[in-house]
């Protein structure tokens, strides 16, 4: 019997590098923030915040791509693997709690803590349930799940742009500012209950199939 091909690592390395760019791009948007690094943070001038701030934004547009491309690639080259399977939802993880953390360290948008805690929370909720169940239940990635992935990614990414650093920084009207951070708290709020209503499905879900073990 011929043995079968390894799998294309194109893929897995581009989740791996989505994980990567994850940490850093939290690293680059917190360290802007006005109090992000002590003593560092009192020699960044405004133009410098801005270039820093703008370099994360772009590291996050390209990661969060990337999640479409890495699984596009895997199914187009049959490339699916158990190790993608586990790494991609954690380099998703990473990516949106470090948009998350790296947009609350500026302190500016004070009405996006609550929906982005819900958001962590059941992040780690449902993580921690799915290393609970673990061989014993298996819980498929719903379609809704795929898309409140896409939603947090596009809600976190209004987020950052709503800075005014970064608003400023691309020559945004400033009368225009006020409107769109209410629209990116508008996102971030449906991106939030969505992520819940996903969270409480997991549950559901496990709590029927482990009481038909």
């Amino acid at each position: 019997m011929t043995p079968s091909a390894p799998a294309n690592p194109i893929p897995n390395i581009i989740t791996g590098l989505r994980l990567f760019a994850g940490v850093i791009m939290f690293l680059i948007l917190a360290g802007a923030a006005p109090q992000g690094v002590p003593i560092l943070s009192e020699y960044l001038s405004p133009d410098d915040q801005f270039r820093l701030a703008r370099t994360a934004f772009v590291i996050f547009l390209v990661a969060a791509s990337s999640d479409w491309i890495d699984g596009f690639l895997a199914r187009r080259w049959h490339a699916t693997t158990r190790w993608g399977a586990i790494l991609d939802p954690i380099a998703d993880k990473v990516l949106v709690t470090g948009a998350i953390l790296g947009v609350l360290a500026w302190g500016t948008l004070p009405q996006a803590a609550i929906p982005c805690g819900l958001i962590l929370f059941r992040e780690f909720a449902v993580s921690a349930l799915r290393e609970t169940t673990a061989g014993k239940v298996k819980l498929p990635v719903t379609l809704l799940a795929k898309w409140k992935t896409v939603l947090q990614m596009v809600a976190l990414g209004a987020l950052q742009v709503a800075l005014a650093p970064l608003w400023e920084g691309f020559g945004l009207p400033l009368e225009w500012l006020g409107h769109f951070q209410t629209f990116a708290y508008i996102l971030i709020w449906v991106a939030a209950l969505v992520t819940l209503w996903t969270g409480w499905q997991y549950f559901s879900k496990a709590q029927q199939r482990m009481s038909a073990v």
